[in-house]
């Protein structure tokens, strides 16, 4: 059982409505005992000009798990590539190991480049290709222009590994189409079971040509090899995404972004760019490793479909 008065039990704000509660005029001069706040504190808030509560946490906002300099380097890095937050996180996790996708997105929210630009004319409508095995090749053609005048760049990717092969050429006749198809035959060091390709004359032959019965050099070269030659629907190249994705990537690498004088020199810049895309781009399709992981990765698994050892293509200090 509890003594005393009841309006001495009463809390602040109860006294306040009660008839019963004594005045605070008279018994307390100072608003902040009827309220039982501090005499600071009534200070304190009298100070300011709204009734907001002020930011508790550090004047001068910082990671607790990134130093100045790493979250410098990350800063950089995403305003330099514009790259998306998980292909930062692939791209910066063996310099920066403490590095996570939440410290990365809060490093990022502080500095305001939390999101990316929006780009209108990239965003489109995709979709998985389906899961198959090692040994199949996307191949295609486009053109490629420096000072001297155009070249044609033959292309070849795996759907699995993402390993590529790339060629330029004078012209994209048969025979520069059965050419290709053999040093990529030879390049890669495990055996094509499938090739993709589009409708090109390089690849098969016109469909005005239907009575043809020549057998065409490309399709030859795949046969000699066992490769199964598919063909996409005519006017449908999204079905050869993964080397029309790939044909972008190089061009935005080269043509798009240097000028040539010489084709040698963007023979050159092309081959640089690709050793360093096979050997140490990690992509987010491979789960953060390189095109060459995956393949010593499924040479680990299942060396039956190889024809050398993958290791023997890392290039040496005098590739």
């Amino acid at each position: 059982m509890r003594y005393g008065r009841p309006a001495a039990r009463l809390r602040p704000h109860d006294a306040v409505r009660s008839s019963r509660a004594p005045s605070v005029a008279s018994e307390h001069p100072c608003p902040c005992r009827p309220l039982r706040a501090e005499p600071k504190t009534v200070a304190k808030w009298r100070a300011r000009s709204d009734t907001a509560d002020a930011p508790m946490g550090p004047h001068r906002p910082r990671s607790t798990v990134l130093t100045e300099a790493e979250e410098a380097v990350v800063v950089e890095f995403r305003r330099r590539t514009l790259l998306p937050l998980d292909d930062v996180l692939g791209c910066l996790r063996e310099s920066i190991p403490r590095l996570t996708r939440s410290a990365l997105h809060r490093c990022l929210e502080r500095h305001g480049i939390s999101r990316l630009p929006r780009d209108e004319e990239a965003s489109s409508k995709r979709k998985r290709f389906a899961e198959t095995r090692i040994g199949y090749v996307h191949i295609d053609s486009c053109e490629l222009r420096s000072a001297e005048g155009k070249v044609h760049m033959f292309l070849a990717i795996d759907r699995v590994s993402k390993f590529a092969y790339v060629e330029l050429h004078a012209t994209a006749e048969m025979a520069t189409g059965a050419a290709f198809m053999r040093r990529v035959v030879a390049a890669f060091p495990y055996r094509i079971h499938t090739v993709l390709t589009d409708n090109g004359v390089a690849f098969t032959r016109c469909a005005a040509c239907k009575w043809d019965r020549m057998v065409h050099p490309f399709d030859r070269v795949c046969d000699e090899h066992g490769i199964k030659h598919k063909l996409t629907k005519p006017y449908h190249p999204w079905t050869n995404g993964q080397a029309e994705r790939m044909n972008r990537t190089v061009k935005e690498a080269t043509v798009k972004t240097f000028h040539y004088e010489t084709l040698e020199s963007l023979k050159a810049h092309l081959q640089a760019f690709l050793a360093a895309y096979n050997f140490a781009k990690h992509l987010k399709a491979l789960r953060w490793r390189t095109p060459f992981q995956a393949v010593c990765d499924a040479w680990k698994n299942d060396p039956s479909s190889f024809k050398i050892n993958p290791h023997h293509l890392i290039p040496g200090p005098n590739t």
